[in-house]
């Protein structure tokens, strides 16, 4: 592991988007975001970035996080570098690591550093220190780091810097004072640079030149856009307020057709004007992060609040037109447009707060007021269903009912029943967690999950919700009550949620399903669990398909149907692959439980009688004849006979009609053919 750790503006990236590609290693670059630091969204940021490298790496993981499941962190990141092992050596950059910095994220980097393989150099660049302890790295020999000792210029460095590169010609004395007074902070001495090519001397620069880096870059800021053309103050003031740039997007903001973005864009990195290209084909740029804020400080004293929330608006527009709505929710929150990021928060059937964005979402549903809610029902549902994604449950019943009111007097068309339906299936799930289990065996109420909840820094709680609703056995009266509840406001949700509101649908299932085997209602759970396959498989969700697979076989398992129970076992495992799914190891175990049982004493033990009838049916089947003869022979409707085939496959616990027949004689069911009349 390579450790860059240094105040801003001291050339971190530019030093290793140099020293990279002379490595001999090919690179995957992640520049990671505030928004990172959610586990969820950091695991799926780091899979797409070592994407860039090949595209099979981590296509499994990405589906699981896109699940309900609960997947332990150390599992994806094996699972991830395991997809890794046929590359040839390879660097992985993390950049500004401080956005991203969370108590979870540091967990995830530090199994990685752990367990990194041997072609695989990880380069971490950041203004702090990661929390995990580097000094066993530094003892072992695993880590090699610079510092802003290391990265400051030296004088003779601010003399090559300056005179070579930035071609000043200045005289010892003025480079040993700019030295001084910059302490061979990078960021500065390019300020300085541009300031005194504009100025055609030093004297007034170096004479004015004082304070803190903050202060003194306000001020270079001033004095280098006054040197630009009014069009390139106009590009870099209006397009300070994205993260990051492409020409396209800028075009989009800046409606300039005399040159484009990307020539601009070009054009700015050649004049050494704070641009930093995030990949090798010069699509994608950012500014640097201190020069950007300042620009925007400059922007907002300079532009009204009307012109920069347009400014927002076209580039939420445009986001949106590349199906980038989590940065298009971004934008039309920062525009003030509440209708725009009201409908992209609901994100056509699947919120934006399960894709990854539950704290920006928390923090713009918290920013508006009652009455701006109450003048859009949906927000308040959201609002509801967001506080529970993030932790805090206790907070949902009352934004619920907010919904409720607002509601009132408002034609049940098609989105109201949607609604009605949305309200149900978060209700289902506060209600679960009523029910919920501290893992090592205390009760929880609502106010306890919430505490277990807000225990871990990521702000999407989505795992732990799982971790704490699992189908049990019910202890008390009290417990009955509250699974009636959920199988209620569950049935409810699938009544009102519309048919292709999949997503949520397949929630309100499998909490029925939950419920339903939790209160030994088996032929609910069942039904119920078909349902979440029917749903996965229109989605292509493999893995909410594969949890019902399990929690049909279990089942099966409860009603003695061991057979059943090892095929859904089977196919659930079968469906998975290489998914790391933590329940496959509950479907493991239930089909070695089960393969025991069919091995030691099953062979002359009958569940459960056969009827006259299924007698019958089942000698006609011994004799050979098919179901078409069958129905004719007893006189009995296709649909009948298909029927008793099946019954008689339950109770016998078989799969197909060769298999009944041999279980057949080893139970004596069968009359004896050759005995006389």
């Amino acid at each position: 592991m390579t450790l860059i750790s240094a105040p801003a503006g001291y050339g971190k990236t530019t030093l290793v988007s140099k020293w990279g590609p002379q490595s001999g290693r090919i690179i995957a670059w992640l520049s990671l975001e505030e928004g990172d630091a959610e586990l969820s969204q950091f695991l799926t940021s780091f899979i797409f970035s070592l994407q860039t490298i090949s595209e099979m790496i981590g296509r499994d993981v990405l589906e699981v996080l896109q699940s309900p499941e609960v997947l332990p962190m150390q599992t994806m990141i094996e699972s991830v570098l395991r997809d890794t092992s046929t590359l040839a050596p390879f660097m992985f950059v993390l950049d500004d690591y401080h956005l991203a910095k969370s108590q979870a994220v540091d967990k995830a980097i530090s199994f990685l550093v752990d367990h990194l393989p041997s072609h695989m150099h990880l380069v971490m660049i950041t203004r702090e220190d990661p929390s995990f302890p580097l000094a066993r790295l530094r003892a072992q020999d695993q880590l090699t780091e610079l510092r802003e000792a290391d990265l400051r210029f030296t004088p003779p460095e601010v003399e090559g810097f300056l005179n070579e590169v930035m071609r000043l010609n200045l005289p010892k004395d003025k480079l040993d004072e700019l030295a001084l007074r910059t302490e061979g902070w990078i960021t500065g001495l390019q300020l300085a640079a541009l300031s005194i090519q504009g100025d055609h001397g030093s004297d007034r620069f170096i004479q004015s030149i004082a304070g803190s880096h903050h202060f003194v870059l306000d001020y270079l800021v001033e004095e280098v856009l006054e040197r630009q053309t009014l069009a390139v103050q106009s590009f870099l003031l209006h397009t300070s307020i994205l993260d990051r740039l492409s020409g396209p997007l800028c075009d989009a903001i800046l409606l300039d057709s005399k040159i484009s973005g990307s020539e601009r864009l070009l054009d700015l990195e050649r004049q050494n004007l704070f641009v930093i290209p995030l990949d090798h084909e010069r699509r994608w740029y950012r500014y640097h992060h201190l020069f950007a804020e300042s620009l925007r400080r400059r922007l907002e004293d300079h532009q009204g609040s009307t012109r920069i929330a347009e400014i927002h608006q076209r580039a939420s527009v445009w986001y949106e037109n590349q199906g980038l709505e989590i940065e298009a929710f971004r934008h039309a929150a920062d525009a003030g447009d509440i209708d725009r990021a009201a409908r992209l928060l609901e994100g056509g059937g699947m919120p934006l707060h399960l894709r990854g964005a539950a704290g920006i979402s928390l923090k713009w549903l918290a920013s508006l007021s009652a009455t701006e809610l109450d003048a859009r029902p949906a927000l308040w549902v959201m609002y509801g269903s967001v506080l529970l994604i993030t932790g805090k449950p206790t907070h949902v019943e009352l934004k619920l009912q907010a919904a409720e009111a607002a509601l009132e007097g408002v034609e049940q068309d098609v989105r109201g029943r949607d609604l009605i339906g949305l309200i149900a299936a978060t209700r289902a799930a506060v209600g679960s967690l009523m029910m919920a289990r501290h893992p090592h065996g205390t009760h929880h109420k609502l106010q306890a999950a919430e505490g277990f909840m807000q225990m871990t820094e990521q702000e999407d709680k989505s795992d732990n919700l799982i971790e704490l609703i699992a189908p049990g056995k019910v202890t008390s009266e009290s417990e009955t009550q509250e699974i009636d509840q959920v199988i209620y406001e569950s049935n409810r949700a699938l009544e009102y949620l519309r048919p292709d509101n999949l997503p949520v649908r397949t929630s309100a299932a499998w909490m029925l399903a939950v419920s339903s085997q939790r209160r030994g209602d088996y032929p609910g759970a069942r039904k119920a669990y078909n349902e979440v396959i029917s749903y996965s498989h229109v989605m292509g969700h493999k893995p909410m398909a594969i949890m019902s697979l399990i929690g049909l076989g279990q089942l099966n398992e409860a009603e003695n149907g061991l057979f059943l129970a090892r095929e859904c076992y089977e196919e659930a495992i079968r469906q998975a692959g290489e998914l790391p799914l933590p329940a496959l190891h509950e479907a493991k175990l239930g089909l070695e439980r089960v393969k025991i049982i069919l091995r030691s004493g099953m062979k002359n033990y009958l569940v459960e009688p056969l009827s006259q009838r299924e007698l019958e049916v089942l000698a006609l089947i011994a004799k050979g004849l098919s179901n078409r003869d069958i129905s004719e022979t007893l006189f009995l409707a296709m649909d009948t006979v298909k029927g008793h085939n099946r019954r008689i496959f339950e109770k016998l616990q078989v799969r197909r009609r060769t298999e009944a027949i041999v279980r057949a004689h080893e139970l004596n069911l069968l009359p004896d053919l050759h005995k006389p009349h």
